[in-house]
């Protein structure tokens, strides 16, 4: 029976095992830094493309050692006298690499939007760049493998890897360099989505750099090489003459979902909706004692840039990994005291006056203390004297916002949250 002159390197040797390698790297990889992509669709998108930057040195070399095989065996004497052609050889070793390589690159992304989904918050998953990356992974391997089979060189396969890594890694640190726009693992922003023409324009750029270099090495006629070349440096100018208008901000992200019930309400991104109620029962004891309270922000914003007036911006969600988890809050308790310190409003400030840092930390405590308050306290009163003064004035502050009667608080936080972002002391009403 007749076989595919593919299948032999397909189903055994170098290819396959190449290919569990990546699955099994990239999985290691992906499972050691999973707390800040899992549960979010961008943060996935994101960390999967981020891999590329690793990826394609290494796809480049694992072809480039392929490529140099005959070099190594002395036998391209041997192989000169096949019947088959230059082009239809090279394509028969180097393809089932480029497609195990490739395969295994689309397993661990499939496995990491898998592992997302069950946390996910809200939005859709984002496959905007997994097409162009996955197609990327085959040409380095093929551009690679060319390599190999020009330069004899044992050490090339080591060298190489490095050698990719230096120019996509400087065109990641040039911020205003034109090298960025073409560089396929150049790493995206949560915020931002490609427009239409990015991602096609990307892949006859990375195909059409590929198609040339085997072309110019293999193919009987080399000048075919130059129409590739020509599609490749075509989209290679688009991309670069249109530079940054080749993202846009994700819509998402200018969306927000929100808790009206409460005073001030509670906004989250859309992007992460459904964290909503967690958000909103993190911040229901501050809401709570504030009920009845006048001169407060009317809401907690999460949209991108400074909040607009009678606003006051929520607590970080993002970046994932620190305060939420896998789509929950990781501390509930601490997240409440940030929000406190975002009503305060105090950030701009110098140094304040002890009037104002009383009466601060008066509101904080009554609102949503420190989870490191009694710590604080303890060094406090294990000081000299002077702290512990401090310590004794901010704890009588305390007791008496605390001991007032309730019509009595509203209308001295009403005249304290009347100060916010002030930093003159004679403004905040006196504890």
């Amino acid at each position: 029976m007749l076989r595919h002159p593919l299948r032999a390197e397909a189903v055994r040797g170098f290819a396959p095992a190449a290919g569990g390698v990546v699955v099994l790297a990239l999985g290691a990889v992906l499972g050691a830094s999973a707390d800040r992509w899992q549960g979010g669709w961008v943060e996935t998108r994101s960390e999967l493309h981020d891999l590329l930057l690793v990826l394609l040195p290494l796809a480049a070399a694992a072809g480039c050692w392929l490529g140099g095989r005959e070099h190594r065996r002395g036998t391209e004497e041997l192989w000169g006298t096949a019947v088959r052609s230059p082009l239809a050889r090279f394509l028969a070793s180097a393809m089932p690499l480029a497609l195990w390589l490739a395969a295994g690159y689309a397993v661990v992304a499939a496995g990491a939007l898998l592992a997302t989904w069950p946390y996910a918050r809200g939005d859709r998953p984002y496959l905007d760049l997994l097409p162009v990356d996955v197609v990327a992974v085959a040409a380095a391997s093929v551009a690679g493998q060319v390599v190999g089979r020009l330069v004899a060189w044992r050490p090339a396969a080591a060298l190489l890897p490095l050698a990719g890594y230096a120019v996509l890694g400087l065109s990641v640190a040039s911020d205003d360099g034109a090298g960025r726009f073409v560089n396929p693992a150049f790493p995206v922003s949560y915020w931002t989505v490609p427009v239409g023409l990015r991602q096609p324009a990307m892949a006859v750029w990375v195909v059409g750099l590929a198609t040339a270099t085997v072309l110019a090495y293999a193919a009987r006629r080399r000048w075919t090489a130059l129409l590739p070349l020509a599609a490749a440096l075509a989209a290679g100018g688009l991309l670069v003459q249109t530079g940054d208008a080749l993202w846009r901000t994700n819509p998402a992200e200018r969306r927000q979902v929100c808790d009206t019930s409460t005073t001030p309400q509670v906004c989250v991104n859309a992007r992460y909706g459904e964290l909503l109620p967690q958000v909103t029962a993190a911040l229901s004891g501050i809401t709570g004692r504030l009920e009845g309270v006048r001169n407060l922000p009317v809401r907690f914003e999460d949209h991108p840039g400074e909040p607009r007036a009678g606003e006051v911006q929520l607590p970080m969600i993002t970046p994932f990994g620190w305060s939420v988890v896998r789509g929950r809050l990781t501390d509930p308790e601490q997240y409440a005291w940030e929000a406190v310190a975002m009503l305060r409003g105090r950030g701009d400030c110098g140094t304040l006056a002890p009037r104002v840092i009383v009466a601060d930390d008066a509101v904080e405590h009554y609102l949503a203390p420190s989870p490191a308050e009694a710590s604080f306290d303890e060094l406090d009163a294990a000081g000299d004297a002077e702290r512990r003064g401090e310590l004794a004035r901010r704890k009588a502050a305390r007791e008496r916002l605390a001991s007032m009667g309730a019509d009595a608080r509203r209308e001295w936080l009403s005249a304290y949250f009347a100060t916010v972002g002030d930093c003159d002391a004679g403004k905040v009403p006196a504890l």
